[in-house]
């Protein structure tokens, strides 16, 4: 089923008994985000808040906190959808009158997708407008007690480009908000809005801005979407939507809005001014740190009569955005191979904050087509933001992380297969390597046949200085001992002493608590990969080869948590403890 708006799919739920009315008083701050937090993680219902302090707003939150409710989100058409156009591409090649007759439905449903301009009388999210003071009384929340402030933490943030009007972008950037009138605007290096702001900039120009909140559920998706900078959100909130996107124009404003949206907000962003923005305790599970940020100053806000307020809760894996990236994931699979040549599937670790470790399963027609692949991947788009890449040409699912990494350790030449670049761009919210923006990169193959068996127990005895052994799955150990404070060259020494045995352990992982990283692969995934830079974390033996380190076996990666590292996400002991006093008040029929 297809919702056109939000109110729509929250009474989808409420009929299905997926949704949670809450109607005890929840504070905004720190209060509504541990209830959040509480019921996503045992995979409970969607939330609706309708009595939140200091707004008259409900608040709708944890939409997409389970796979189930995802799918009634989008339904299996869109999918469908996308595998029947790329599959066309073969067989419309000849185009022949046979074989367009034989897409006629593809071509029905194509003619579907794109914007339908309805009048102002007609568009809900023009019912009513705020001018003075404009954001006040909006129930923005505050997530984590380290916050900078109360945030807005489902935006869906629209601009143009200041030349080209027609090339607009609509990402998803999150809004401190400083007063009524004002907010920052966190836009990273690789997002479309910052292009655009960019260019506005070059031009000594304000950037006017709208953000959208709520609409149809297709929207917050597309917002998301990992798509080419020149490929519209808009026309893929349509796609998924599976009719054209209704839009009105703003009648204070230069942008057509979404008229089925909750919320628009509309203002501009100057050119060269910056504020101090964050913390913010984001999705990688840690708190971003303070930056400078352009502002957004906001001139007025349009609202439904009835608005719900949407928002999220960010933090450790796994919350809402996981199980969204998992469904985008599988919509644009099907495009990979299309996008770029020797790809066969590809996916982003959602558990690692996305951009932290990708994988891909690539072909190998001719020997070393799977780098240069893998330079294609790490080219393309927000994958260049890749810290670390993994390619195989065996056919996995590269959902299961532990088959993948097996796979790729069986085949895995550490002379010719395992790649580190530094000086290389970072996630802005990756802080690993010390530097805002700047880190370095990884790429590890496994292709062919295997070169090598597995071990799958560990048989070899205590290691000096470890104090906790444990096993991820066959080839890949995880240890610990001291802390990185107490003992910064742990791993150079644990590298000797298991190289000097002759382990049998290809890939050793350094970490704080081994039997806990072990244990799955989301606690594996989520503290590995946050917790190291390749270049300062991977510790091998290697001889300088013609230009190239040949590194040898074992590979030993300290994920240990080091100084300048941002702190990981708890809970404040007195929330905590106030949600527990009050869980009867929040579901009193539980």
């Amino acid at each position: 089923m297809n919702f056109a708006n939000l109110k729509q799919f929250t009474e989808a739920l409420r009929a299905d008994g997926d949704l949670a009315v809450i109607d005890a008083p929840v504070d905004p701050n720190l209060e509504l985000a541990e209830i959040h937090r509480r019921v996503i993680e045992q995979e409970g219902p969607a939330l609706l808040f309708t009595n939140v302090k200091g707004s008259t707003f409900p608040v709708l939150t944890n939409m997409f906190g389970t796979a189930r409710r995802v799918d009634l989100a989008f339904g299996s058409k869109p999918e469908q959808l996308m595998k029947t156009i790329i599959g066309a591409a073969d067989r419309l090649l000849p185009p022949t009158m046979s074989a367009i007759w034989g897409e006629r439905n593809m071509v029905f449903d194509l003619l579907k997708v794109g914007l339908k301009e309805v009048p102002s009388s007609s568009a809900p999210v023009l019912q009513q407008v705020r001018r003075e003071a404009p954001l006040k009384g909006l129930p923005f929340l505050t997530s984590w007690q380290e916050d900078g402030g109360p945030f807005v933490t489902l935006p869906l943030v629209y601009t143009e480009h200041p030349q080209h009007p027609k090339k607009h972008n609509l990402g998803m950037y999150r809004m401190q908000i400083f007063d009524d009138n004002t907010t920052g605007m966190h836009w990273q290096i690789h997002k479309g809005g910052g292009f655009h702001y960019h260019e506005a900039e070059k031009l000594n120009q304000e950037l006017p801005v709208s953000v959208f909140l709520g609409g149809p559920p297709a929207l917050i998706a597309a917002a998301i979407a990992p798509v080419p900078e020149h490929l519209p959100e808009l026309l893929i909130a349509s796609l998924i939507l599976g009719s054209k996107l209704p839009v009105t124009q703003d009648p204070l404003g230069r942008h057509r809005i979404p008229a089925e949206a909750e919320f628009a907000i509309h203002g501009t962003v100057p050119p060269h001014l910056r504020r101090p923005e964050g913390p913010f305790g984001d999705h990688f599970g840690y708190y971003s740190l303070q930056h400078d940020f352009p502002v957004f100053n906001v001139k007025h806000v349009h609202h439904r009569k009835d608005a719900i307020y949407p928002a999220t809760i960010v933090g450790k894996p796994r919350q809402e955005d996981y199980y969204l990236g998992e469904y985008l994931q599988r919509l644009l699979s099907p495009a990979f191979p299309m996008a770029m040549p020797g790809v066969k599937d590809l996916w982003a670790y959602a558990e690692t904050g996305v951009h932290a470790l990708a994988a891909a399963v690539v072909r190998e027609s001719y020997s070393r087509e799977a780098l240069a692949t893998g330079f294609r991947i790490l080219g393309e788009g927000q994958l260049t933001l890749t810290k670390f890449l993994m390619l195989t040409d065996q056919p996995v699912d590269l959902s299961k992380f532990d088959v993948l990494l097996e796979t790729i350790l069986e085949r895995f030449q550490p002379e010719t297969d395992l790649f580190i670049f530094d000086n290389t761009a970072h996630d802005t919210l990756d802080y690993t390597s010390g530097k805002l923006n700047h880190g370095s990169k990884a790429l590890l193959m496994g292709v062919g046949e295997p070169v090598r068996s597995l071990p799958y127990e560990y048989t070899e005895g205590p290691i000096a200085e470890i104090n906790d052994i444990a096993v991820y799955c066959k080839g890949c150990l995880v240890v610990s001992g001291a802390a990185y404070e107490a003992d910064s060259e742990l791993p150079s020494k644990l590298l000797e002493r298991v190289a000097s045995r002759g382990t049998e352990w290809p890939l050793i992982v350094l970490v704080d608590d081994a039997k806990e990283v072990a244990s799955a692969q989301t606690p594996f995934l989520w503290t590995v990969f946050t917790r190291f830079n390749p270049a300062d974390d991977i510790y091998a033996l290697a001889d300088a080869r013609r230009h190239h380190l040949a590194y040898h076996l074992p590979i030993v990666i300290d994920a240990r948590m080091k100084p300048g590292y941002p702190d990981e996400l708890f809970p404040r002991e007195d929330i905590v403890q106030l949600v527990d006093k009050r869980w009867k008040e929040y579901f009193p029929g539980a």
